[in-house]
């Protein structure tokens, strides 16, 4: 059953003496391909947006709608933000999905005063925060983050399937389907495959006779 998250966490924050109370989540942590996204979000203590959920419990059409609704309303600060497929290699995925959170979280001007972040503590986060396990289905400021990073993440890989079609990412968004896995055995991998992930170091093992 869908749950209708609200702002009972940014009103704790508020509560404690914090006023720029921002939401934070990503998308991507486990695809083979593509980069991570994470989003920050703050909103206004009156804020309604029918509708806004997880974007998980999302279709894609109702994602991209409140994206755009989102995007569009000048009372909602927003910070989006990526860690790249060679950060994700050098640095191990979570790494490189919580300085893809930092830094969506400092593109906003000024910075937040406290974050509330989806899923496990993150150790020596640059900003005040609290970790939320399931945020994006609790809290609203981290379900309108999780709508903006997912589909920001989903239009970027679906340019990426313009260059490179075979691997279906307008469709898989790089996870590892079959058909994806196909698609790697028949045509190899890209410069957006993520090397550090066992699939794609697998496929790029030499042969042995």
């Amino acid at each position: 059953m869908p749950t209708h998250p609200d702002m009972q966490h940014e009103k704790a924050a508020w509560a404690e003496g914090y006023s720029r109370v921002c939401g934070i989540d990503e998308a991507g942590r486990g695809p083979l391909a593509g980069p991570v996204v994470a989003a920050a979000v703050i909103l206004p203590p009156d804020f309604e947006l029918p509708g806004l959920t997880d974007s998980k419990q999302l279709s894609a059409r109702k994602r991209e709608l409140l994206f755009e609704q989102l995007m569009l309303r000048s009372d909602v600060l927003k910070g989006i933000a990526q860690a790249s497929v060679k950060e994700i290699d050098r640095l191990n995925i979570l790494r490189a999905t919580h300085l893809a959170m930092a830094r969506a979280a400092k593109s906003i001007c000024p910075y937040p005063d406290f974050c509330l972040i989806d899923g496990l503590p993150v150790p020596g986060f640059p900003l005040a925060s609290r970790s939320i396990v399931k945020g994006d289905a609790h809290c609203l400021s981290i379900a309108a983050a999780s709508v903006l990073a997912k589909v920001t993440r989903d239009r970027m890989m679906r340019e990426l399937h313009e260059q490179f079609p075979q691997y279906g990412w307008d469709r898989n968004a790089g996870y590892g389907t079959a058909q994806h896995l196909r698609a790697i055995d028949e045509y190899g991998i890209t410069p957006h495959h993520r090397l550090s992930f066992a699939p794609v170091a697998q496929a790029t093992l030499p042969l042995e006779f």
